[in-house]
């Protein structure tokens, strides 16, 4: 039986916040003021979307306009999407390569990514990637990756990377990291966390574990972060991910690598 991605891309839109609306309200950032970050990309840029499908595979990989405008980071994306696609083409082959002469046919693999915009500012556009993969198995994985383009330095940074560390940024949001997760748990699994409990998905994973996506209310600085744990990461696959949001304070600021400093403000 296949693996259609479509599915799996579903999974991801429901599990990772990829409707525009619900992902824009955890991000920060109002729907209005994404689309207009989009709408206002210069006027040749379009957003980019590939599509490949054979027996053996599925691939689909697309980016917003906004992204298109910035050809060096386009050209970045593309190599990844290349990387990405000889990837899944190699998985597949040795796949059905194990298969020959026996009784069996192996599944689709499939492989996407898509784009999308968190907070364009004038000098950083910040992205998360919406991933998703079948290999054959059980069932497909997902999850979301962070990605800062910096026009200035025309370089991609993930978005942990303007802070100090990631436990830095762990003793910047301080309780409140532990606290919003086990909350979170608690009303997915209908009962709270064990206290003091050991089981690897009662513990609060550290930042080095997760994703962070930087957005904005503003559009000016980057005053809210999303703290993203895939699955396994913070509970059993059957929980989903978690995606955690927080107001930029006072304390979060200092976790803020000094090159970025401007970048940021407190959420008021």
């Amino acid at each position: 039986m296949r693996a259609p991605l479509f599915l799996i891309s579903l999974a991801l839109s429901s599990a990772a916040c990829s409707d525009r609306a619900d992902y824009a309200e955890k991000a920060g950032v109002s729907e209005a003021a994404t689309a207009d970050a989009e709408a206002t990309a210069a006027p040749a840029a379009r957003a980019h979307a590939v599509e490949q499908e054979t027996e053996r595979y599925q691939f689909a990989y697309s980016w917003p306009a906004a992204v298109a405008a910035e050809p060096e980071l386009a050209d970045y994306l593309g190599k990844r999407a290349e990387a990405m696609l000889a990837g899944l083409r190699e998985e597949a082959d040795e796949d059905w390569a194990s298969a020959k002469g026996r009784e069996w046919t192996p599944r689709q693999h499939s492989a996407a990514e898509e784009w999308k915009v968190v907070a364009d500012l004038p000098r950083f556009l910040s992205l998360s990637g919406h991933l998703s993969a079948y290999s054959g198995g059980a069932h497909g994985m997902y999850g979301t990756e962070s990605l800062v383009w910096d026009r200035e330095k025309r370089q991609a940074v993930k978005g942990i990377e303007l802070f100090n560390s990631p436990v830095a940024l762990e003793q910047g949001l301080g309780k409140r990291l532990c606290d919003a997760l086990d909350k979170a748990r608690a009303k997915r699994r209908g009962a709270p966390v064990e206290e003091g409990s050991n089981d690897m998905f009662d513990t609060c994973p550290g930042l080095d574990e997760a994703e962070v996506l930087v957005g904005s209310s503003n559009g000016k600085t980057f005053d809210r972060i999303a703290v993203y744990f895939g699955p396994y990461v913070a509970g059993a696959y059957a929980e989903g991910d978690y995606e955690l949001d927080f107001p930029v304070t006072a304390s979060v600021l200092d976790a803020v690598k000094p090159e970025y400093a401007r970048a940021f403000s407190v959420k008021h």
